[in-house]
């Protein structure tokens, strides 16, 4: 049995659009764990809270990158469902931090809608939710 036929067909997301999602995804990835690493090493002691929530953010684009990279259903679904459950850490969070900016000492990924990464983390779960919507709908009927 030849490594293709061990693997179930799967519909590719990283595909035309998708393959910018993935990219896009992926730069977050590495710009909020990185930053939330050196942060709780560092100075945790200063804003806890906002330095794990950007940590959170972090494994959350990290995994909406991976299914979004492996494809199929099950993977399409799962990354919905993160990137909606994103939007609403980004909405909440975002307007937590205007509301009372007090309980942030300093930024998260999600502070102010994301603001300090070019409204991104606001708009990406909103696009990758639209892309993966979308992708649903062009499936071929079976």
């Amino acid at each position: 049995m030849t490594a293709t036929q061990e693997r179930p067909n799967r519909r590719r997301l990283a595909s035309g659009p998708g393959l910018l999602l993935v990219w896009l995804y992926g730069v977050m990835v590495v710009g909020a764990v990185s930053r939330s690493a050196y942060q709780i090493a560092t100075e945790f002691d200063r804003a806890p809270l906002a330095y794990t929530l950007s940590a959170l953010a972090g494994l959350v684009y990290g995994f909406i990158t991976y299914t979004l990279v492996r494809g199929g259903e099950k993977a399409r679904r799962a990354a919905l469902v993160c990137c909606a459950a994103e939007l609403v850490g980004v909405l909440t969070v975002g307007t937590w931090t205007l509301v009372e900016p007090s309980a942030f000492p300093d930024a998260t990924v999600w502070s102010d809608y994301g603001m300090g990464y070019l409204f991104i983390p606001v708009l990406l779960p909103l696009t990758a939710v639209y892309w993966l919507r979308r992708s649903r709908a062009q499936e071929p009927a079976t």
